[in-house]
């Protein structure tokens, strides 16, 4: 018996197992199902280990990885799982297909709910697991990954990742795997500046064939592990929260839901990866692709630091309003105490000495002048020298009597007190109910150090219980304050997965805003997360690493690749350089919405003389180019967005996709080193 499950362009067909062995991938091609078989090379292989199960315990498996290590109190580890045909459902309304499997242990402790979910709206495939102590004594799951993937690609494979550091993150990696495992994963409570969650496995051949992306919707610290076998047939992918040092304790009755893990399948190749991750996003975690919810940002804090006063803040807000900016965002400075990076924080009202009369004056003047405003916080962080701090020593995580780390001259709340986060709750009600607050930026600047709670039974899970409050948290703002924008900002991109982009509207991906630098840093962001959610600014700061010049113009280009801000001294420019930031916000308006919405092609690196990001939608394609000094005096891109037949206007010409077929000249007419090229379609 096997099930199909329909996505918008492949098939995921799960099969059972003999046996009661359980569900198994029988095929995930976008083609005719192939007939399952299990591994045929059996010697020291149990029946268990030879199939790919969709998911399965140490106990069941005795040499293959499994998803789940369970330790009970008489020092049985593992669990024998059975799944019952009776036990497995499938629904499918035309649009959705849901396939549910349950699990028993033989020893009657523990059950396993599997659910695998999929949509003829995009092509990514959804699963979880909830494991649920069914016995009469407590059990600890030292492991508890979500459901593993089973990719019919042999060994050699090419794993591609993204990894980094604060002002680096989204480096593209390839690792070429023969045989053996590899994982990457975040042990910081966050998802991390290293690895971001998500691999790309191909084949390691000559030519490109299809490519699988698997990622993880969590939050916290997590795990992605790769296993290549020696010479068999499919490579595993599995992961979920990292399991060094997570233990989950259940009682008797209770349930844990593991994260949620995806996968999507791409026969053209590792770069048709890219726009069905996007598509996902826009389909199922955007809560609406309306520009109102991804407005023209200016942020004050390259301009002012921590020094915050009225008046400068209103002058910075003439500018940005003459620029054709919609949202006035003050950075940190603006809350009592914080002058600096060693106090204030925790203490979250206006600073009585820079706000006398409350935050109305500025807000008014903000409103007053066309713009939208926005404020940035960093619930999760106390300094020693704050009130709260003062008041509640005990709402931080630390390890008994060893001292307390400081990091940034900060200490992270455990936000898996509840007393923790109904107290985030409540002052970020009481900040937002002022109506006129439309945006919030939410930082976190720190890892998580000496996590836990030792003494308490469930002090193991502190990193399942910090990232579940945290987007206790985000879920609160968005249903009880509809109309603020949330910018999820981690020191950067130091918190970007799937869960996060569920209940924020755009993401900072890097503190880095050097314009060739972050041209880097988005290249790799863009290869498994939408545009739409990629907040960029213009800024004055320098590249730390790719040092060559770049115009005001390049700045503006690489900002306009996602969600365009501003985050310059706008004091500080000449009358030439506001009336070219002018122009090119106008600009952008016209291309939003296809920067937003179309179909992402990348045209080399940004290392290159010549690299250029592509939109396209039905009505319109955008070219974004980028130049270095040593580029060809002639630069010719193929644009690959159009639609054949078709004819667009290209400035006064009118052209069709044929005439281009052989390369669009881009003549840098904007800036030596940048170019904008719109093309629109004729009706």
């Amino acid at each position: 018996m096997s099930w199909c499950l329909e996505t918008a362009t492949t098939r995921y067909v799960v099969d059972l197992a003999p046996d009661s062995a359980g569900p198994v991938l029988q095929d995930w091609t976008g083609g005719e199902p192939a007939p399952w078989l299990p591994e045929r090379i059996a010697s020291f292989l149990s029946e268990a280990d030879r199939i790919p199960s969709e998911y399965s315990a140490l106990g069941t498996r005795q040499v293959r990885g499994a998803e789940l290590i369970v330790e009970h109190p008489d020092g049985v580890v593992g669990a024998r799982l059975v799944w019952p045909e009776d036990e497995v459902a499938f629904t499918d309304d035309g649009l959705r297909s849901v396939l549910t499997a349950r699990a028993f242990d033989t020893s009657g402790r523990v059950t396993v709910d599997l659910v695998v979910e999929t949509s003829r709206a995009h092509d990514v495939v959804s699963k979880h697991a909830v494991i649920t102590n069914v016995g009469s004594e407590p059990c600890s799951l030292t492991r508890a990954f979500s459901p593993a993937w089973h990719l019919p690609v042999a060994g050699p494979v090419r794993v591609g990742i993204l990894a980094g550091h604060w002002s680096r993150e989204f480096t593209p990696s390839t690792i070429v795997l023969p045989a053996g495992e590899v994982s990457i994963g975040s042990r910081q409570g966050i998802t991390s500046h290293d690895y971001s969650p998500v691999v790309a496995v191909t084949a390691d051949s000559a030519t490109e064939g299809p490519a699988w992306g698997v990622a993880l919707a969590y939050s916290g610290s997590w795990r992605l592990l790769i296993d290549v076998p020696p010479f068999r047939s499919r490579t595993r992918v599995a992961g979920g929260g990292e399991d060094e040092t997570c233990v989950i304790l259940l009682e008797p009755g209770e349930s844990f839901t593991t994260p949620t893990t995806l996968g999507v399948h791409a026969p053209d190749g590792v770069s048709g990866l890219r726009g069905r991750w996007h598509t996902y996003q826009r389909t199922v975690l955007a809560r609406s692709m309306d520009i109102a919810v991804r407005p023209i940002v200016y942020n004050s804090w390259y301009a002012t630091t921590f020094d915050v006063r009225i008046d400068h803040q209103l002058d910075l807000a003439d500018s940005a309003a003459a620029l054709g900016v919609e949202v006035f965002v003050v950075d940190d400075g603006w809350f009592s105490g914080r002058d600096d990076d060693r106090g204030g924080l925790g203490d979250w009202w206006p600073d009585a000495r820079k706000f006398p009369d409350g935050l109305d004056p500025l807000i008014s003047g903000v409103l007053d002048r066309g713009m939208r405003f926005g404020i940035w916080v960093e619930p999760e962080a106390v300094n020693p020298r704050s009130l709260l701090f003062e008041a509640h020593p005990d709402w931080v995580y630390r390890a008994g009597d060893r001292p307390l780390v400081t990091v940034r001259n900060q200490y992270v709340l455990d936000f898996g007190r509840t007393e923790v986060v109904e107290w985030a709750k409540g002052w970020l009600r009481a900040l937002l109910a002022d109506t006129r607050i439309t945006y919030l930026k939410w930082d976190m600047n720190r890892p998580v150090t000496d996590g836990g709670r030792p003494g308490d039974p469930h002090g193991r899970e502190w990193s399942v219980q910090h990232a579940r409050g945290y987007l206790d948290v985000m879920r609160m703002i968005r249903e009880e304050f509809p109309h603020v924008t949330v910018e999820a900002c981690s020191g950067g991109g130091g918190r970007i997965d799937a869960a996060v982009l569920a209940v924020s509207d755009v993401v900072w991906p890097s503190d880095e805003t050097g314009p060739r630098d972050r041209l880097a840093i988005q290249h790799g962001f863009l290869s498994a997360y939408g545009p739409h959610v990629m907040s960029s600014w213009v800024t004055d700061e320098p590249d730390r690493l790719d040092t060559e010049p770049a115009s005001l113009a390049f700045r503006f280009l690489v900002a306009m690749a996602g969600v365009l801000g501003i985050g310059g001294d706008l004091g500080s420019w000449t009358p030439q350089q506001r009336a070219l930031a002018a122009e090119l916000v106008a600009r952008y308006r016209d291309i939003r919405e296809t920067v937003h919405t179309g179909r992402v092609e990348t045209h080399g690196v940004p290392s290159d003389p010549v690299y250029a990001v592509e939109y396209g939608t039905a009505a319109q394609t955008v070219l974004l180019v980028y130049g270095r000094a040593h580029r060809p005096d002639k630069v010719t891109v193929r644009p690959r967005t159009l639609r054949a037949g078709a004819r667009y206007r290209h400035g006064e010409q009118i052209v069709t996709a044929e005439d281009l077929s052989a390369g669009l000249t881009v003549g840098f007419a904007l800036a030596p080193d940048a170019d904008l090229v719109v093309l629109d379609l004729v009706d």
